[in-house]
């Protein structure tokens, strides 16, 4: 756990939360505005911007909070025995606190109305299996980088999630804060909200999947290198 302050360590959650967020959703944006049409291109665009944003997030404020900017990340964590449950919740009110302002952030930055309820539905087993599976990724990565080579941290989640937005059907949400913040978006990046609770299960699921894994299969009981 980070030597900072615990003002500081929530600070950072709910920035990097709120900036990871707003950089999802605005490129969204810009790319429904640019790309004419094409979808591919525009998820492209959102793939770039996300994955150079971890990078940048996890490399400034993983000293000062461990940079989760994920409920299931934390409680992962807490599961190890780095978080208290106190500290568990509050990481997640913050998370969620930050993902909410990043969408709000992104709308007026592009003078979208800053209020919205996504339309875009996203159902279905494939879509429940895909986030379930990109958590998995997500949280595997973390932990079996951590035991291996901790300052490559930053660049293998992003990596992972770069990845995730193509080889799931989903495109990766893998984090409850962002898809309860993006079902205030009626835009590329929106869910709609009464998508959303199964999606966030299925998170829950592929990350604990993944914690279990990491430390019965692989012994990564809280390793670092």
């Amino acid at each position: 756990m980070s030597k900072a302050t615990s003002a500081a360590r929530l600070t950072a959650e709910g920035l990097g939360t709120a900036l990871l967020v707003a950089t999802v959703i605005g490129p969204g944006i810009m790319a429904e505005t640019l790309a004419a049409g094409n979808i591919a291109l525009a998820l492209l665009a959102n793939t770039a911007a996300t994955g150079a944003m971890l990078f940048v997030l996890i490399t400034m404020l993983g000293p000062v909070s461990g940079a989760h900017f994920n409920p299931v990340v934390s409680c992962v964590f807490a599961l190890r025995g780095e978080l208290d449950a106190r500290q568990l919740a509050a990481f997640a009110v913050v998370q969620i606190a930050g993902g909410v302002a990043g969408t709000l952030l992104a709308h007026a930055m592009f003078d979208q109305p800053i209020m919205q309820v996504s339309l875009h539905q996203r159902t279905g087993a494939s879509q429940w299996l895909s986030e379930a599976v990109a958590t998995f990724a997500l949280v595997l990565t973390i932990l079996g980088t951590l035991a291996a080579r901790p300052a490559a941290v930053p660049a293998a989640v992003a990596l992972v999630i770069v990845a995730g937005y193509w080889f799931t059907a989903s495109t990766a949400f893998a984090n409850p804060a962002v898809t309860l913040a993006r079902t205030l978006s009626d835009t590329f990046a929106g869910i709609a909200p009464g998508d959303a609770a199964l999606f966030i299960a299925a998170q829950f699921c592929g990350g604990i999947a993944a914690w279990l894994v990491g430390e019965k299969a692989f012994d990564w009981r809280g390793k670092t290198a």
